[in-house]
Order: C-alpha cells, then structure tokens, then sequence
C-alpha cells in the first residue's frame, strides 16, 4: 500500500483475484481465475501490463490461494480462497481512496462496488462514506479549475462543467447508495 493507505495498481489486481474467489460459488480453475481478472480489469483500464503484474503464483506463494485440485498454471489448477486470504481481502476492500481521478482509482473504486456485499454493514457504510469523500474531493478541485478559468476562450469550461456534472451524479448515486445498505 502507498502511505496513505490507499491501494498500489498490483494491490487492485489482488483486490480483484482474492474478490473473484471470495463471491464464486465453487473453486475456480487457474485459467478461469486468470481470465476474469483479465477481462474486468481491462473493460476498466483497458489493457495494461503494468495493472496485470500481479501473478496467482504470488498468490499461492504467499498462502493467500491453495490449489485443491492440481497444482497450478502447468495443469489448471482448481483455486480457493484461504483464511489468510480472507483476511488479505478485507484489508484491502477496507482501505481508503485516492482522491484524484486516476484509471487504477476507477478500477478500486469499481472492485470495491463490486465486492462491497461481502463487508458488515458498518464496514459498508464506511467505505461508502470514502467514496464520497474521494467524490466530493474531485469535486472540489474541479470546481476550483473551472472558476479559474470560466471565461476563458475555448471549450474548456463547457468540458469541466461536463466533469462536473458527471461528479455530481456520481455523489448522488452514492449517497442513495450510502442510504440504502444504512437502512439495511
């Protein structure tokens, strides 16, 4: 994790792995594994090389995954999720964000979304409560450039009232969201 306590872009690939295991409703395969982490953090990001350097062999190193059938990539192992893994997963599904609106922060904040059910409501509530803050940070900072620069010629202040909007769509969403799983 950075210092902020705030997720590295290989943290957001384990947030990925140890989430896709957690919801599955069996064991998954190395390849399957493999591929939809693939496939949704590149629909996210697009493709990235540095995004997908985190390997499942790390993961199995590490004893966050075990292989109950097979033993890896060579033979298509079937993975599941540990205790430690588990445990790995709700460190990173509790940290905070970054405001700033980075493609590795949307990629977090869509795992987040993604797996947020897995957490106690508190804990749900308050990572909802981040995201806001992330929201309301961006928000404020493109406010601040658009006021600086709402008469200048050009379309760029039209373009930041469009980030703008989009922002404050994505802060109400949210706060219905925080509503919700409060209200659980």
């Amino acid at each position: 994790m950075f210092a902020d306590n705030t997720l590295t872009p290989k943290e957001a690939i384990r947030l990925c792995a140890l989430g896709t295991l957690a919801q599955a409703d069996e064991p998954l395969h190395y390849a399957q594994l493999a591929a939809e982490i693939r496939h949704f953090t590149s629909r996210i990001t697009g493709p990235s090389l540095d995004i997908m350097g985190t390997s499942i062999e790390l993961l199995k190193y590490e004893g966050l995954i075990k292989a109950v059938d097979g033993v890896g990539m060579e033979d298509d192992a079937t993975l599941i999720l540990t205790d430690k893994g588990r445990s790995a997963l709700n460190i990173l599904m509790t940290s905070r964000i970054r405001a700033q609106g980075s493609e590795v922060n949307k990629l977090i904040t869509t795992l987040k979304l993604r797996f947020l059910h897995m957490l106690s409501q508190p804990e749900q509530a308050h990572q909802i409560d981040l995201l806001i803050e992330s929201v309301e940070t961006e928000l404020n900072r493109l406010d601040d450039l658009h006021a600086s620069h709402e008469n200048d010629p050009g379309h760029l202040s039209a373009w930041l009232k469009h980030d703008i909007t989009q922002l404050e769509n994505h802060l109400a969403w949210l706060e219905g969201l925080r509503e919700r799983v409060s209200s659980a």
